[in-house]
């Protein structure tokens, strides 16, 4: 089974391209991980400041590493995080039918 994080990530008013710019940056290091298996961010065209990231891993020590990550530390820690309002995270592993 795999490891999956759905977060949704509201910036705070006028912070949106902050945590696009941060997003840029992350999503494709966080795609070279070697845990990782998807990583997508989308942004809702109809609310621009509302971030949604699914994330897919081989399993939670696999995540766990993604949040020690240098590009995670300098992007989201140091850019995108501190320019959220709110910031959900809900955890799922797949089934492997």
């Amino acid at each position: 089974m795999a490891f999956v994080c759905s977060a949704t990530w509201t910036a705070k008013s006028g912070e949106e391209e902050t945590v696009r710019s941060a997003l840029a940056h992350l999503s494709p290091a966080s795609r070279e991980e070697p845990g990782n298996l998807y990583y997508q961010a989308h942004q809702d065209p109809q609310q621009p400041g509302v971030f949604r990231i699914f994330e897919v891993y081989v399993d939670e020590d696999a995540f766990r590493a993604h949040g020690t990550s240098p590009h995670f530390e300098t992007w989201a820690l140091g850019q995108a995080i501190p320019a959220l309002e709110t910031r959900q995270r809900d955890f799922t592993e797949t089934l492997d039918f």
